[in-house]
């Protein structure tokens, strides 16, 4: 016991950082609880595009577990990996029902992103990358898929239906399904704001038990029992390795533009959390560097990697990783621990697959509102601060159109940029993206009308 004892405090350098094994264990249990959820959304939303969700569930818990693990040992940082809430919704959404593509293209897609995303990694290329996309369009578009997720959340549970005169309108709240769904939306917040660790588990959990007793739409009971409570991780075949290069091809004016997504989600969410992560953890060096940066880019599009082979979106750091840094973790221990526990779940998963979409609603809404939270960092000195981030937001919560929404920032920052001619904020990055989502909005409108 004591060998092992001193192996993890060498290997993952405790004493240096002044942590310990019991806070590393409770910081992995702390993070754990919080991103969990995950486990139960993005089988939920993959399975809307046609894919097997108790394959999911595995899929899900198998990549979270490698990519945190990698972190672990390679980056030594207390950073926890799953599928990206934000991805797995333009995965399903955007290029399955609206672009019509089959989600084998949408797994292609982002294993050719991931694969693109580690090189440059291991490259000195990724600090350009950055540095070409402005702050503007980063945060429209972290504006834009906030309300996109909340959007569907508010549409999946009933909240929000259609309506001949205004479009849009609120629910039928006499539907208890429906009535569920919004007083669970109103009382989650409360367990945020107290800061209770799970709070988006605890919701789902309660708003599923409490689906026992609630009827659906055809009399039945909203959530069904399950035969059993553990049981062998379920991994289907089709969904390992199930890539379509061909079909790509054939799309790849359309679908061009939505794998720069997966790509620019991937890789600067990855930094927004590690450089805000390691930060609060006071792990950054004087110089504000990130420690072993680049294993921990790595990591990320590793796991992005091993998560398309299994047949799930992009894998990317869980911001949620804050609450285990906040709990004392401050080393990899504390990411082993969560890989662990993602191990574990793997054998519950038939308890994740009676979860009906009415208990996951208020999560989903939630994490979009989340990542509202950015407005307050829009700046207002110049027109293309303000107007960028905001029209990228508008449009696309007018026209729940994701894509339609960052062309739209994208284009206004480029005119007011040109026609002050400040030609040196024109990078080639800039500029490449411009052609491809114009290309997008030919091509797509090209397939709306049948041409």
């Amino acid at each position: 016991m004591n060998q092992l004892k001193s192996f993890l405090e060498s290997y993952f350098d405790l004493i240096n950082r002044k942590t310990s094994i019991s806070k590393e264990v409770i910081a992995g249990l702390t993070t754990f609880s919080a991103m969990s959820y995950i486990l139960i959304v993005n089988p939920l939303i993959l399975s809307s595009a046609g894919m097997d969700r108790d394959s999911l569930i595995t899929a899900t818990a198998i990549s979270a577990m490698v990519g945190t693990l990698i972190m672990a040992l390679w980056a030594n940082l207390p950073i926890a990996l799953a599928a990206g809430m934000g991805s797995n919704v333009i995965f399903a959404s955007v290029v399955v029902q609206q672009v019509g593509a089959s989600w084998q293209v949408a797994l292609t897609m982002v294993f050719v992103t991931g694969v693109l995303f580690v090189l440059l990694s291991l490259s000195s290329l990724r600090e350009k990358i950055m540095k070409g996309f402005p702050e503007e369009i980063q945060l429209g578009l972290q504006l834009a898929i906030g309300i996109f997720i909340a959007y569907l959340g508010l549409k999946n549970s009933g909240l929000v239906i259609s309506n001949e005169s205004t479009y849009i309108a609120f629910g039928n709240i006499s539907s208890p399904a429906t009535l569920l769904t919004f007083i669970g939306l109103i009382l989650t917040p409360v367990l945020m704001v107290k800061k209770i660790p799970g709070a988006f588990l605890i919701s789902i959990s309660a708003l599923t038990i409490i689906g026992l007793f609630i009827p659906d739409s055809t009399g039945a009971a909203l959530t069904k029992l399950p035969e059993q409570i553990i049981d062998f991780p379920k991994l289907s075949s089709e969904q390992v390795f199930a890539f379509d290069f061909q079909e790509l091809w054939n799309k790849i004016f359309v679908l061009l533009p939505i794998a720069i997504y997966f790509f620019l989600s991937d890789f600067f969410s990855t930094a927004a959390t590690l450089i805000g992560a390691t930060q609060r953890g006071n792990l950054i060096d004087d110089e504000g560097n990130i420690p072993k940066a680049r294993a921990a880019f790595s990591s990320d599009a590793i796991a992005t990697v091993v998560g398309a082979t299994l047949g799930t979106s992009t894998v990317t750091s869980f911001i949620e990783s804050v609450t285990g840094i906040e709990a004392g973790g401050r080393t990899g221990l504390t990411s082993l621990v969560v890989a662990f526990m993602f191990f574990i779940a793997m054998f519950f998963w038939p308890i994740f697959t009676i979860i009906p979409a009415e208990a996951t609603a208020p999560t989903l809404i939630l994490v979009g509102v989340l990542m509202l939270e950015g407005v307050k960092n829009i700046k207002s000195e110049r027109p293309e601060q303000t107007y960028a981030p905001l029209l990228t937001l508008l449009m696309t919560a007018c026209t729940a159109d994701l894509m339609i929404g960052l062309s739209t920032g994208c284009f206004v920052y480029t005119v007011i940029i040109a026609s002050n001619r400040e030609w040196k904020k024109l990078t080639p990055m800039l500029l490449f993206l411009n052609i491809t989502l114009i290309g997008y909005i030919v091509l797509n409108s090209k397939l709306s009308l049948g041409i």
